[in-house]
């Protein structure tokens, strides 16, 4: 799997839906979803840091890695 984006466990955590995120980081509902989704190839740090600030998290509760299966 590579790495994985936990931005909706944390935005669930924090009780903020997509909506109110997208205003208070400035980016479209379409990009976060994106990002939210796992579809995301990359992230801007600048966004990543809105989002950790958005939502008084670090970067590491958004983002992990998890070990790809070689069966």
């Amino acid at each position: 799997m590579g790495i994985v984006i936990n931005l909706d466990v944390v935005m669930a955590q924090r009780k903020m839906g997509l909506t109110e995120l997208a205003k208070e980081v400035d980016i479209t509902m379409a990009n976060l979803s994106i990002l939210k989704n796992n579809k995301a190839k990359a992230i801007r740090f600048t966004t990543l840091e809105a989002i950790c600030k958005a939502l008084s998290c670090q970067p590491g509760d958004i983002i992990a890695y998890e070990e790809e299966d070689e069966s």
